[in-house]
């Protein structure tokens, strides 16, 4: 899972970045001190694959990621070029959900680019400059693709036509919903890594004082955000704090998030989220050499998962041994397992569920 994160200059963006991937990227209180791409990659916290190492006493642990890509502050006109922004913005194309970093504190020593706090102003600025970007990015593959739509082909007609209506859309100031067109276009559309069909996540960046309570600046950036699509969640974080639980371990950051009154850090929330809007599970493989948390789509078949470990495993599947995690974790080990009939054997069409525990049969 990899996920961008967009936001204008001194909302807390790379505040937040650093706290969730310990990164120590550049956060001074003035525009553009984040020129080149952050990445930091974390693991996606798991308490099935902490306890399946304890089981099998394991001698290596693996657990499946999240990668976060931090750009630099956005200004209105960025997707035009204004401030580099088309610069910045073509380094999270190839994300798979973006994480739109909004101020909603008060904090007279850390200016604003707009010289006021106003967290749905600063939404619809984002906004609109990804559909900028992605409206300049349309014009220039439509003039590529009607030069070769002229000879009548069919696969360049369909890009064309895919095109077109993903260019009205942007002209009337929407994002591109994949769901308006059909499968062939949308396929195609997903392949031009544009920024608008990408699923977005808010996270409205609080002070300390305003993490159990929303206040006006959050209430109306839900406001705001339930009127562009019902289905998205608003994290409320606050980067000082989650760059303080970053600093901690687990048994610390457990007692300090209680002391707090949270039941989960802002980290936590922004992964599950973007397990929720990406369709994503974790299936498990476990034994005495590794324990693993392997990332797949919601509805993938057995030979798709194990295309995840290697393509051979897909190419030469045979069965799949599968195990809920509850049910192993009961038995006390995978012999004990298939002696209770706990572990299955399911063919090609089985579809994966979270927390499967899976040890593949193939022959190549």
């Amino acid at each position: 899972m990899k996920i961008g994160l967009v936001g204008l200059p001194n909302v807390g963006k790379s505040t937040l970045f650093n706290a969730l991937t310990k990164a120590n990227a550049g956060a001074e209180n003035y525009p553009f001190c984040t020129i080149e791409p952050n990445v930091g990659v974390v693991n996606v916290p798991d308490y099935r694959i902490d306890n399946l190492s304890k089981l099998y006493d394991t001698l290596k642990t693996i657990y499946a990621t999240v990668e976060f890509v931090d750009i630099a502050g956005l200004v209105k006109n960025a997707g035009k070029g204004e401030g580099l922004g088309n610069q910045f913005l073509s380094n999270i194309r190839n994300v798979h959900a973006i994480l739109q970093v909004v101020r909603c504190f008060d904090d007279g020593n850390i200016t604003h680019v707009d010289g006021s706090i106003d967290p749905v102003r600063d939404a619809e600025t984002i906004n609109y400059e990804l559909i900028f970007s992605d409206l300049e990015l349309v014009y220039k593959r439509i003039s590529t693709v009607q030069k070769a739509a002229k000879s009548g082909r069919k696969e360049e007609k369909l890009m064309l036509a895919a095109l077109e209506k993903a260019k009205k859309l942007l002209e009337e100031g929407k994002f591109i919903n994949l769901d308006e067109f059909d499968e062939n276009e949308s396929e195609y559309l997903k392949t031009q890594d544009l920024l608008t069909t990408k699923p977005i996540m808010y996270a409205a960046n609080v002070s300390e004082d305003d993490l159990l309570e929303d206040n006006e600046y959050v209430k109306a950036l839900k406001e705001y955000v339930k009127g562009v699509n019902p289905n998205i969640e608003v994290i409320k974080v606050c980067a000082k704090i989650e760059a303080e639980l970053s600093e901690l371990d687990d048994d610390e950051k457990k007692m300090f998030l209680e002391d707090l009154g949270i039941k989960e850090s802002g980290l936590d929330q922004i992964i599950k989220e973007g397990y929720k809007i990406l369709d994503l599970i974790t299936f498990l493989t476990a034994g005495k050499q590794e324990v693993k948390g392997w990332q797949i789509k919601k509805g993938t078949k057995a030979p798709g998962a194990a295309g995840k470990i290697h393509s051979d495993f897909e190419r030469g599947f045979i069965r799949a041994e599968v195990t809920k995690y509850d049910k192993l974790m009961e038995a006390g080990s995978d012999v004990k397992a298939k002696e209770l009939a706990y572990t299955r054997v399911e063919g090609k069409d089985y579809v994966v569920e979270d927390g499967d525990v899976i040890f593949f049969r193939f022959n190549v």
